[in-house]
């Protein structure tokens, strides 16, 4: 079930600015889409268990907001919020204890070489730059920019950017294990 919560989310996240889009162009009311996704992100939060709790909180308290102020030009702010959550978890995870990225690459291998510890380091501080450079491109693009360009960059550029990233990355990785 947590799984499906999962993939709910991420086809809600997929679809996102596509349909504040449409109900922007259409006149939808902004609660509906606040009860949506609020709606899905609390299914997480009691599927998902303690990991991540605060990251659901933080995304229902932008549902509760979007839903008690109605305030349609709220609905540009959801990719500036995600963004910032996971520059949050990555960043933080530089911090304290095992770095993001290492701890997803010990799932796989847990007896990882001190290369690929520093590497995986490494990946995290440029997923958390991306997350970054990622919310001030939104966020601007939410101040400034016509809808149009937002959806394409939320809905499109910035899932293509991602994807570029997880491609580079793995490239990189096969070069420091041949290395290694």
């Amino acid at each position: 079930m947590s799984r499906l919560l999962g993939l709910l989310l991420v086809v809600a996240g997929l679809a996102y600015p596509f349909v504040v889009h449409y109900g922007l162009d259409h006149q939808l009311p902004p609660r509906l889409l606040a009860l949506l996704l609020g709606g899905l992100w609390l299914a997480r939060l009691f599927a998902r268990g303690p990991g991540n709790r605060w990251m659901a909180l933080a995304a229902l308290g932008f549902c509760l907001l979007l839903g008690v102020a109605g305030e349609p030009g709220l609905l540009r702010w959801y990719p500036v919020l995600m963004s910032a959550l996971l520059l949050t978890v990555f960043g933080l995870s530089l911090r304290s204890g095992m770095p993001l990225v290492e701890r997803l690459a010990r799932l796989r291998e847990p007896e990882l070489p001190a290369v690929a510890v520093r590497y995986t380091r490494q990946v995290t501080v440029v997923w958390s730059l991306f997350f970054l450079v990622n919310g001030l491109i939104a966020a601007a693009l939410t101040l400034w920019a016509p809808l149009a360009w937002w959806t394409l960059y939320n809905g499109l550029i910035a899932y293509g950017l991602m994807g570029l990233l997880f491609a580079g990355e793995w490239l990189v990785r096969q070069r420091v294990r041949r290395f290694a």
